[in-house]
Protein backbone atom coordinates (compact mmCIF):
# COMPACT_ATOMS: atom_id res chain seq x y z
CA UNK A 1 0.00 0.00 0.00
CA UNK A 2 1.33 3.57 -0.51
CA UNK A 3 1.03 5.01 2.66
CA UNK A 4 3.59 1.82 3.31
CA UNK A 5 6.25 4.04 0.96
CA UNK A 6 5.83 7.63 1.35
CA UNK A 7 3.42 8.22 4.81
CA UNK A 8 5.21 10.89 5.70
CA UNK A 9 3.76 13.10 3.04
CA UNK A 10 0.49 12.41 3.78
CA UNK A 11 -0.19 15.56 6.85
CA UNK A 12 2.38 17.80 5.55
CA UNK A 13 0.22 17.16 1.85
CA UNK A 14 -3.02 17.85 3.26
CA UNK A 15 -1.49 21.17 4.86
CA UNK A 16 -1.28 22.82 1.34
CA UNK A 17 -4.97 22.02 -0.72
CA UNK A 18 -6.46 25.32 -0.82
CA UNK A 19 -2.76 26.91 -2.28
CA UNK A 20 -4.29 29.19 -5.40
CA UNK A 21 -3.10 27.74 -8.54
CA UNK A 22 -4.03 27.52 -12.43
CA UNK A 23 -6.46 24.19 -13.05
CA UNK A 24 -4.61 20.76 -12.33
CA UNK A 25 -4.04 18.41 -14.86
CA UNK A 26 -5.39 14.87 -13.95
CA UNK A 27 -3.36 11.76 -15.17
CA UNK A 28 -4.11 8.18 -14.40
CA UNK A 29 -2.38 5.09 -13.74
CA UNK A 30 -4.28 1.39 -13.56
CA UNK A 31 -3.57 -0.76 -10.54
CA UNK A 32 -4.03 -4.55 -12.05
CA UNK A 33 -2.41 -6.48 -9.55
CA UNK A 34 1.43 -5.70 -9.26
CA UNK A 35 1.91 -3.00 -7.28
CA UNK A 36 6.02 -3.77 -7.12
CA UNK A 37 6.23 -2.26 -10.24
CA UNK A 38 3.13 -0.16 -10.54
CA UNK A 39 4.45 1.94 -7.15
CA UNK A 40 8.31 2.32 -8.32
CA UNK A 41 7.90 3.59 -11.85
CA UNK A 42 4.59 5.78 -10.34
CA UNK A 43 7.22 7.15 -7.78
CA UNK A 44 9.81 7.71 -10.75
CA UNK A 45 6.95 9.74 -12.57
CA UNK A 46 6.07 11.61 -9.32
CA UNK A 47 9.74 12.93 -8.72
CA UNK A 48 10.08 13.96 -12.78
CA UNK A 49 6.54 15.64 -12.69
CA UNK A 50 7.64 17.85 -9.23
CA UNK A 51 11.06 18.60 -11.61
CA UNK A 52 9.04 19.73 -14.17
CA UNK A 53 8.03 22.37 -11.86
CA UNK A 54 4.33 20.88 -11.29
CA UNK A 55 3.48 19.90 -7.42
CA UNK A 56 2.20 16.90 -7.65
CA UNK A 57 -0.71 14.88 -5.65
CA UNK A 58 -1.42 11.16 -6.04
CA UNK A 59 -5.11 9.93 -5.26
CA UNK A 60 -4.07 6.38 -4.17
CA UNK A 61 -7.84 4.49 -4.50
CA UNK A 62 -5.95 1.27 -3.24
CA UNK A 63 -6.02 2.61 0.34
CA UNK A 64 -9.35 3.30 2.42
CA UNK A 65 -9.11 6.64 4.82
CA UNK A 66 -10.08 6.00 8.40
CA UNK A 67 -9.55 8.13 11.00
CA UNK A 68 -5.75 7.22 11.60
CA UNK A 69 -5.31 7.65 8.42
CA UNK A 70 -7.30 10.59 6.64
CA UNK A 71 -7.45 11.67 3.41
CA UNK A 72 -9.98 12.37 0.51
CA UNK A 73 -13.27 11.48 1.88
CA UNK A 74 -12.06 13.77 4.78
CA UNK A 75 -11.35 16.51 2.73
CA UNK A 76 -14.80 16.40 0.50
CA UNK A 77 -16.90 16.15 3.95
CA UNK A 78 -14.81 18.08 6.20
CA UNK A 79 -13.47 21.95 4.72
CA UNK A 80 -11.11 22.15 8.25
CA UNK A 81 -9.02 19.76 6.32
CA UNK A 82 -7.94 23.19 3.96
CA UNK A 83 -5.39 25.05 4.79
CA UNK A 84 -3.63 28.26 3.16
CA UNK A 85 0.11 27.00 3.95
CA UNK A 86 1.57 24.35 1.61
CA UNK A 87 4.45 22.26 3.48
CA UNK A 88 6.30 19.12 3.71
CA UNK A 89 9.84 17.49 2.51
CA UNK A 90 8.58 15.74 0.04
CA UNK A 91 8.18 17.08 -3.58
CA UNK A 92 4.60 15.24 -4.11
CA UNK A 93 1.56 13.82 -1.84
CA UNK A 94 0.25 10.66 -1.24
CA UNK A 95 -3.94 10.75 -0.42
CA UNK A 96 -5.66 7.65 0.27
CA UNK A 97 -8.58 7.80 -1.62
CA UNK A 98 -10.63 4.24 -1.70
CA UNK A 99 -13.75 5.49 -0.48
CA UNK A 100 -13.79 9.38 -1.52
CA UNK A 101 -13.73 8.54 -5.18
CA UNK A 102 -15.91 5.80 -4.73
CA UNK A 103 -17.89 9.02 -3.17
CA UNK A 104 -18.01 10.67 -6.86
CA UNK A 105 -18.08 7.48 -8.57
CA UNK A 106 -21.75 6.84 -6.75
CA UNK A 107 -22.85 10.50 -6.78
CA UNK A 108 -25.06 11.72 -9.63
CA UNK A 109 -25.07 7.87 -10.33
CA UNK A 110 -27.71 8.99 -13.59
CA UNK A 111 -24.78 10.33 -15.30
CA UNK A 112 -21.02 11.25 -15.26
CA UNK A 113 -19.21 11.64 -11.83
CA UNK A 114 -18.62 14.72 -11.21
CA UNK A 115 -15.04 16.00 -10.59
CA UNK A 116 -15.81 19.44 -8.95
CA UNK A 117 -15.12 18.70 -5.51
CA UNK A 118 -11.63 17.61 -6.59
CA UNK A 119 -11.21 20.84 -7.99
CA UNK A 120 -12.14 22.40 -4.92
CA UNK A 121 -10.63 21.02 -2.60
CA UNK A 122 -6.84 20.31 -4.48
CA UNK A 123 -6.79 23.29 -6.24
CA UNK A 124 -2.94 23.60 -5.21
CA UNK A 125 -1.49 20.98 -6.95
CA UNK A 126 -0.52 20.91 -10.83
CA UNK A 127 -0.77 17.27 -11.40
CA UNK A 128 -3.52 15.53 -9.65
CA UNK A 129 -2.46 11.37 -10.49
CA UNK A 130 -5.46 8.98 -9.94
CA UNK A 131 -3.83 5.36 -9.07
CA UNK A 132 -6.89 3.16 -9.16
CA UNK A 133 -8.06 -0.35 -10.43
CA UNK A 134 -9.52 0.03 -14.26
CA UNK A 135 -13.32 -0.23 -13.08
CA UNK A 136 -12.80 2.67 -10.73
CA UNK A 137 -10.98 4.65 -13.70
CA UNK A 138 -13.96 3.34 -15.61
CA UNK A 139 -16.21 5.09 -13.42
CA UNK A 140 -14.67 8.23 -12.78
CA UNK A 141 -13.81 8.94 -16.23
CA UNK A 142 -15.47 7.87 -19.16
CA UNK A 143 -14.76 9.53 -22.49
CA UNK A 144 -12.33 11.87 -20.43
CA UNK A 145 -9.30 11.72 -23.11
CA UNK A 146 -6.84 10.59 -20.63
CA UNK A 147 -4.72 7.66 -21.75
CA UNK A 148 -3.95 5.72 -18.81
CA UNK A 149 -0.74 3.90 -17.97
CA UNK A 150 -0.73 0.36 -17.84
CA UNK A 151 2.23 -1.63 -16.43
CA UNK A 152 3.86 -4.72 -17.62
CA UNK A 153 6.31 -6.26 -15.55
CA UNK A 154 8.45 -9.64 -15.72
CA UNK A 155 5.70 -11.01 -12.89
CA UNK A 156 4.28 -14.08 -14.86
CA UNK A 157 0.73 -12.49 -14.61
CA UNK A 158 0.97 -8.97 -15.41
CA UNK A 159 0.44 -9.07 -18.87
CA UNK A 160 -2.61 -11.25 -18.42
CA UNK A 161 -4.05 -8.65 -15.69
CA UNK A 162 -2.87 -5.93 -18.11
CA UNK A 163 -4.90 -6.71 -20.88
CA UNK A 164 -7.69 -7.68 -18.69
CA UNK A 165 -7.43 -3.90 -17.22
CA UNK A 166 -7.00 -2.49 -20.92
CA UNK A 167 -10.24 -4.30 -22.11
CA UNK A 168 -12.18 -2.65 -19.53
CA UNK A 169 -11.27 0.45 -19.21
CA UNK A 170 -11.27 0.80 -23.23
CA UNK A 171 -14.73 -0.96 -23.91
CA UNK A 172 -16.47 0.33 -20.88
CA UNK A 173 -15.08 3.93 -20.83
CA UNK A 174 -13.37 4.30 -24.03
CA UNK A 175 -10.11 4.93 -22.40
CA UNK A 176 -7.17 4.08 -24.71
CA UNK A 177 -4.34 2.91 -22.34
CA UNK A 178 -0.65 3.49 -23.07
CA UNK A 179 1.76 0.43 -21.98
CA UNK A 180 4.98 1.35 -19.60
CA UNK A 181 7.27 -2.54 -20.03
CA UNK A 182 9.42 -2.79 -16.75
CA UNK A 183 12.54 -4.58 -18.04
CA UNK A 184 16.30 -4.83 -16.68
CA UNK A 185 19.52 -4.21 -18.52
CA UNK A 186 20.11 -5.97 -20.79
CA UNK A 187 16.20 -7.29 -21.27
CA UNK A 188 15.45 -3.87 -22.10
CA UNK A 189 16.88 -4.35 -25.67
CA UNK A 190 14.40 -7.05 -26.14
CA UNK A 191 11.47 -5.03 -24.70
CA UNK A 192 9.73 -4.92 -27.96
CA UNK A 193 10.47 -7.80 -29.84
CA UNK A 194 7.99 -10.12 -31.52
CA UNK A 195 8.30 -12.45 -28.41
CA UNK A 196 8.02 -10.38 -25.86
CA UNK A 197 4.73 -10.13 -23.05
CA UNK A 198 4.45 -6.39 -24.08
CA UNK A 199 4.29 -6.93 -27.99
CA UNK A 200 2.10 -10.13 -27.53
CA UNK A 201 -0.11 -8.15 -25.45
CA UNK A 202 -0.12 -5.25 -28.58
CA UNK A 203 -1.33 -8.10 -30.81
CA UNK A 204 -3.94 -9.71 -28.80
CA UNK A 205 -5.27 -6.05 -27.96
CA UNK A 206 -5.17 -5.48 -31.62
CA UNK A 207 -6.57 -8.76 -32.90
CA UNK A 208 -9.76 -8.66 -30.09
CA UNK A 209 -10.23 -5.03 -29.18
CA UNK A 210 -9.44 -3.44 -32.81
CA UNK A 211 -6.50 -1.25 -30.65
CA UNK A 212 -2.60 -1.06 -30.84
CA UNK A 213 -1.31 1.05 -27.65
CA UNK A 214 1.81 2.43 -27.38
CA UNK A 215 4.15 1.18 -25.31
CA UNK A 216 7.52 2.38 -23.39
CA UNK A 217 10.33 0.32 -22.00
CA UNK A 218 11.63 1.63 -18.78
CA UNK A 219 14.62 0.07 -17.33
CA UNK A 220 14.14 -0.64 -13.68
CA UNK A 221 17.85 -1.08 -13.42
CA UNK A 222 18.46 2.72 -14.31
CA UNK A 223 15.75 4.40 -11.19
CA UNK A 224 18.29 5.46 -9.48
CA UNK A 225 19.58 7.92 -12.57
CA UNK A 226 17.19 10.68 -11.85
CA UNK A 227 15.03 11.00 -13.98
CA UNK A 228 15.78 8.48 -16.91
CA UNK A 229 15.22 9.97 -20.12
CA UNK A 230 12.64 6.81 -20.89
CA UNK A 231 10.45 8.34 -17.48
CA UNK A 232 10.90 11.99 -18.96
CA UNK A 233 9.28 10.71 -22.68
CA UNK A 234 6.63 8.85 -20.55
CA UNK A 235 5.79 11.68 -18.21
CA UNK A 236 5.44 13.80 -21.21
CA UNK A 237 3.40 11.61 -23.01
CA UNK A 238 0.97 11.89 -19.66
CA UNK A 239 0.82 15.41 -19.73
CA UNK A 240 -0.03 15.75 -23.35
CA UNK A 241 -3.22 13.30 -22.81
CA UNK A 242 -3.85 14.69 -19.23
CA UNK A 243 -7.09 16.29 -18.59
CA UNK A 244 -7.45 19.70 -17.06
CA UNK A 245 -9.24 19.31 -14.05
CA UNK A 246 -11.62 22.35 -15.05
CA UNK A 247 -13.33 20.34 -17.56
CA UNK A 248 -15.47 17.70 -16.59
CA UNK A 249 -16.86 14.53 -18.43
CA UNK A 250 -19.84 15.49 -20.41
CA UNK A 251 -22.68 14.56 -18.11
CA UNK A 252 -24.49 12.88 -21.43
CA UNK A 253 -25.65 9.20 -20.13
CA UNK A 254 -23.74 6.16 -20.97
Amino acid sequence: MLEAHLHRGQGAGLQGLALQAPAARIVAMASHGNQNGELSLLWSLCSTLADFGYPVAVLDATTAESADNPGLEQLLDDARWRSDTPGGSLPWSVIPAALGLQQLCTRHAECRPRLDPIRNQLQGFGVIVIYARADVLTRLLPDSGIEPLLTVSPVDLSPVTAYQALKHMLQNAQLRPTIASLVRAPLSTMAMTDFSPVRNLQKCALKFLGYQPDSFAIDTSKRHEHPANEVRRLALRLLENAMPLHRNPSPESR
